[in-house]
């Protein structure tokens, strides 16, 4: 178990970041799956690049806040 904690922590480092990161794939899978969402087709970088960084601020807005 304790390796298998060191890999996620290594790899990862927080949960809110896996879970934004999760988020950002699967709304990037709907968007190139789902047809009647084409025509945002080509904001996928954005929509990459906006959720990471919302993930990226709510983890460093919890560490500043010092909840652990």
């Amino acid at each position: 178990m304790k390796a298998i904690k060191a890999i996620y922590n290594f790899i990862v480092g927080d949960m809110i970041i896996l879970v934004g990161v999760i988020v950002a794939i699967v709304l990037l899978a709907l968007i190139n799956t789902v047809s009647a969402l084409a025509p945002i087709h080509g904001a996928t970088g954005y929509v990459l690049i906006a959720v990471v960084i919302g993930a990226l601020a709510a983890t460093l807005y919890r560490e500043a806040r010092g909840n652990s």
